[in-house]
Order: C-alpha cells, then structure tokens, then sequence
C-alpha cells in the first residue's frame, strides 16, 4: 500500500496503466492534458506505443538465468538498469516539488535523471539532493548569453552530462491541450470549474508556494512574469527557431563534459550529430508531442544502431510503458531507455511513493523478461530474440 493524492491509501498500481488511471483521477483535465496529449490527430502517439506490439520475443529455453544483473555503464557512468527518468518540464503542476520527488527516486534507484531547463526546480535545488547521475538538458535559447549561464549553472551544480534538445524548436499543435482554455494560458470557464472540482490538487499543488514558475528561467525572467502563463510566454518567445548544426558545434565548444543531442530520428542526422561532436544520441519524436505522422523512435533504431557502429551510444524514449517495451529496445541497440510519462503519471498519482512505484513497476518487468529471454546480463540481449511481425 502507499499513500494516494490527497492523503488516503489506494491499491498498489499493478502497471503503468494503474497509475495513469490514478493520475486521471487525481489531476484537473486540463493538468492531464498537458501530460497525456500529442500532436493533431495524435497518430505518431499511437503509433510509439503499437510498434512494441510488432516486435514479438523468441525466447530461448534451457539456459540458467537464475541470477541477473541489469546494470550498465552510458557515458562513462555506472546506472543499476538501462534507464534513466527523461526531462519532463513544469512538473510543479502536478504536484507541488515534484521534480525532487522524481530526483529522489532515480537516486535511490541508482538510475540517471535528467532535468529540465523548463523544470519548476532550479538545477541548483536539484543539486542539493546529492545525485551521483545528474544530467542536464538544455533548450537552446535566442540569447547566447542565458544559453551559456545555463550550461555555467549546469555544470556549477555537477551535472556531468548535457542532453541537447533539438526536436522542438517549433511547438507542435496539441489540440488536446488546447481545448482547455478559452485563450493561450487562460482556462475556460469548464476548466476553471473542473479545477475546483479537484480541491485536492488545489491542496497539494497551489496551496504550499502559489502557482509554479519555471526554476531555471527565474534569474532571467522579469520578476512580474515568473510564473504560470508569464514564464509560458517568455519561454517560448525565447525559443532559438534558428537552431542549426553551427549551433551545437558552439554548445561543443562550452561544454566539457560528456554531451547528447535528444531528437534524432533520421540516420544522416545520426552521423552528422557524431560529427559534431556529440557523445551520444536519444532518439526521440518527443512522446508524439511534436510533429504527427513521424516515426516511432523504436521503428529507426535498428538501421541507425548499424549505421553508427556497436561503439555509439544511443538511447531512446517516446511510447515505453512496459518492462518489455525496454527490453526490446536495448535488444534492438539502445544503451538504455528514458522514461517520461511513466514517472508523471506515479507522481501525480501519489507523490514520491507513486514515482518509486512507477519505477518498480518497471523495473521487476525487466529483469522478468530478461530471465524468461535466458539471459543474465543486458549485454546478451541482441535482434536474435526478437521477430518483426508484418
């Protein structure tokens, strides 16, 4: 049992799904939009999660799989499982100091997290949970000057590694979202009721600090636009729409530690991100967030992990929901998988407790399917247990 939203005790989640449910429940409609919803028609959102079904296991029999280890090493650090918690931003609306709830929970399972520019949390506030995997993703900025104090900060607070977004330069049309508010940042009269329909969101969200603000922003926001819809519009207005491969050649250049570009869905964009000077990749199509109709960032892994060599780290997100979802991508090439919705949906169910359940949920159903694929370690999963359907 753990503690639920407001207080009371709910079921234990048996999947994801079980949380998603719980977060439904506990959010306002318009909060649950902004977590669950896609592009236009949603297709490419779809779509992340039917191409897992196309993949099916040929599991071998007779090998002792009785002990497992499901640690690995990605970008010189030593993770207990191939997973890190993906930046997911404004997260203090879900719940008042999530993004350290979700901290907390990758620290305690010795796994990555990745923070947000766009986190409600400052990198420093992060920081003081003492993370030995603390990783940064940065959004590249029209003013070269906050891009570089961000990066100073970043690696000021110990971030060790820099995740480089580059596949939301342009905001994707989230009509889901939108449907919400009468005008941009301003809900509809049906939204503001449903909010008071949820007085323990109102309680747990707004009550202990008032409407959340985007943390890393605050040092270069004026301080009447801090927060909710003024840290919106200063964020987007400051989004760098001119973001080119010279530009990640000049965050090369101001970034000494290990660095990723997170967006990557095309194989020459692969090479190319080598050749600039980038450590790694994640592929991505931004949990259908973004561009409806792209692929699915499982469906290019296979030619882009042959591409680039056995050497090349890449990691993936966008669709996982499952344990086997994971495991068929590390069997596929990816190094390790980055869960976002997943980790919303345990905390905005119940808190830390749910986070630490969302992850758990995960976790037992990889190291499950590893032992019925007859392996020990993640480094013996490969193509050969794996069969694409037509």
């Amino acid at each position: 049992m753990y503690p639920g939203g407001g207080g009371s005790v709910k079921r234990v989640a048996l999947n994801i799904d079980d949380l998603r449910r719980q977060a439904k429940c506990a959010l306002p409609r318009f909060a649950f939009s902004y977590v669950e919803g896609g592009a236009d028609d949603e297709q490419t959102l779809k779509d992340n999660r039917e191409i897992f079904g196309r993949w099916r296991f040929i599991p071998p029999v007779l090998n002792d799989s009785s002990q497992r280890d499901l640690s690995v090493t990605v970008c010189g650090q030593r993770l207990s499982a191939p997973l890190l918690i993906a930046p997911t931003g404004y997260n203090g609306m879900l719940r008042f100091g999530a993004d350290a709830m979700l901290a907390r929970t990758a620290k305690h399972a010795g796994i990555g997290y990745i923070q947000s520019t766009v986190s409600t949390a400052s990198v420093e506030e992060i920081a003081a949970e003492n993370l030995p995997q603390h990783w940064f993703q940065l959004y590249v900025l029209k003013d070269r000057a906050v891009t570089a104090g961000l990066l100073a900060r970043a690696k000021a607070a110990g971030c060790t590694t820099l995740v480089v977004s580059v596949d939301a330069v342009h905001f994707g049309n989230r009509e889901k979202d939108k449907r919400n508010y009468r005008r941009p940042m301003k809900l509809s009269l049906w939204s503001m009721l449903d909010v008071a329909l949820h007085p323990g969101w109102v309680w747990r969200t707004l009550k202990p600090a008032g409407m959340p603000g985007f943390g890393n922003l605050k040092p270069y926001v004026p301080a009447d636009k801090q927060r909710g819809a003024g840290g919106a519009s200063y964020f987007s207005a400051q989004m760098d729409t001119r973001l080119s491969w010279e530009t990640l050649r000049w965050i090369r250049s101001q970034w000494q530690g290990a660095l990723l570009i997170k967006g990557i869905l095309s194989p020459e964009d692969a090479q190319l991100a080598f050749a600039s000077g980038a450590d790694g990749i994640v592929l991505s199509n931004h949990g259908g967030r973004q561009l409806d109709g792209s692929v699915s960032a499982l469906e290019v892994l296979p030619d882009i992990r042959t591409l680039c060599g056995s050497q090349a780290t890449i990691l993936i997100d966008s669709g996982f929901r499952r344990g086997t979802d994971v495991v068929k991508a590390l069997a596929l090439g990816a190094d390790a998988v980055l869960l976002g919705r997943p980790m919303l949906y345990g905390v905005a169910a119940a808190g830390e407790a749910g986070a630490q359940r969302a992850l758990e949920i995960i976790l037992q159903e990889v190291d499950r399917t590893i032992a019925q694929l007859g392996c020990t370690s993640v480094s013996q999963l490969g193509p050969h247990l794996l069969r694409l359907q037509p």
